[in-house]
């Protein structure tokens, strides 16, 4: 059970996968990797009206979604255009096709990795987790977050690292950061990348959100 927060602008889509296999025995198939390339034709295109819509979303409660904290979205089509967003799993290729071109940032999350009950909500003031192997951190205070047992490990910037997928992740719940500002955008983000999920052999279930 997934519950969230009373938020002014937030249109929240949540599923979860099982994957047939562990992540790291499932190849993403050529069709879906050239999605990743900046020039491609899909169902969905980005644009600066949703950049900006994106970006007040976050900005409820105060975060600032500039400089290295801004959309993963928005790094995505930057990362792209330059000819550096390469594969890295089916699970996160299948999140950066859809993000890329919705323009709406995707969190994909490991539930065997999370711990208690998950809720979104705003993390508080001076929240930080690591999010890259290194141990980088973010400061998420004031940001829109998945939080579980342990405190915040997703949103629409960087995912915390301690809840990413990695070769052995079979669980994974997906999260679609949309606007209300955007009126049906996120749903039809949502729909794609379920038609996308099946398209690769993958089911979805349902995440019930309170």
């Amino acid at each position: 059970m997934l519950t969230v927060d009373p938020h002014s602008k937030l249109d929240l889509a949540a599923f979860s996968v099982d994957f047939s296999v562990p992540l790291g025995e499932l190849a993403s198939s050529e069709s879906l990797l050239a999605g990743l390339e900046s020039g491609w034709s899909g169902p969905m295109t980005s644009s600066d009206e949703v950049r900006l819509k994106v970006r007040d979303l976050l900005r409820v409660g105060g975060f600032k979604p500039t400089g290295r904290s801004k959309p993963a979205s928005e790094y995505l089509i930057k990362a792209s255009e330059k000819g550096r967003l390469g594969s890295v799993n089916l699970a996160v290729d299948l999140c950066n096709v859809v993000s890329l071109h919705s323009g709406l940032p995707i969190s994909v999350v490991d539930l065997d990795r999370v711990m208690g009950d998950l809720r979104v909500a705003l993390a508080v003031n001076g929240a930080s987790y690591p999010f890259n192997v290194s141990g980088q951190c973010i400061d998420v205070g004031s940001l829109l977050c998945l939080h579980d047992a342990r405190g915040p490990c997703a949103n629409a910037v960087k995912d915390s690292q301690r809840t990413k997928t990695h070769d052995g992740s079979r669980r994974c719940l997906y999260l679609i950061w949309g606007s209300s500002d955007l009126p049906g955008r996120c749903a039809q983000t949502s729909a794609w990348l379920r038609t996308l999920l099946q398209s690769e052999g993958q089911g979805t279930l349902r995440v019930d959100c309170f």
